[in-house]
């Protein structure tokens, strides 16, 4: 099956590459590594919510936030090699989640983009893994992701 079927299939489409908010490419491509920007999860050019996680940001919305920003991965990979059918293996994911000094669920909460890699790509999509809390994202994100995806 296709990837993009794949993604289809489980309820979910590549968005638009979103413009960069500053002075960095959304992806680039070295040697066959696609390293992506950090993908906050703008819908449509807009924010999708705004907070902490643990305070303004619930446990499942934020894994739902992680979704979106993993697709918005997905398509600045798409752009950078044209296909996800080239891509051999998702070889890293690191996930930022802005976090209220109380949530310790940042796991959980990347959780989500690791199981939807897994669910599109099989075995290629299980990779290695950061998930990381800290104080402040760009434009109050909740959740950042960047990828690192090998290609042929």
């Amino acid at each position: 099956m296709q990837f993009e079927e794949k993604l289809a299939e489980l309820g979910h489409t590549l968005p638009s590459v979103a413009p960069p908010a500053g002075s960095y490419l959304p992806s680039l491509t070295s040697g066959n590594l696609v390293f992506t920007a950090g993908q906050i999860p703008l819908v449509e050019g807009k924010l999708a919510a705004t907070g902490k996680v643990g305070a303004e940001v619930d446990l499942e919305t934020a894994q739902q936030l992680a979704r979106i920003c993993v697709l918005n991965g997905l398509a600045a990979v798409k752009s950078e090699i044209g296909d996800l059918q080239r891509i051999k293996r998702i070889v890293k994911l690191v996930g930022f989640v802005s976090s209220d000094p109380g949530f310790i669920q940042q796991p959980q909460v990347i959780n989500a983009a690791s199981d939807l890699l897994a669910e599109t790509f099989g075995e290629i999509g299980r990779h290695a893994r950061s998930a990381v809390g800290v104080a402040v994202l760009p434009l109050d994100a909740p959740v950042e992701i960047e990828l690192i995806v090998e290609f042929d």
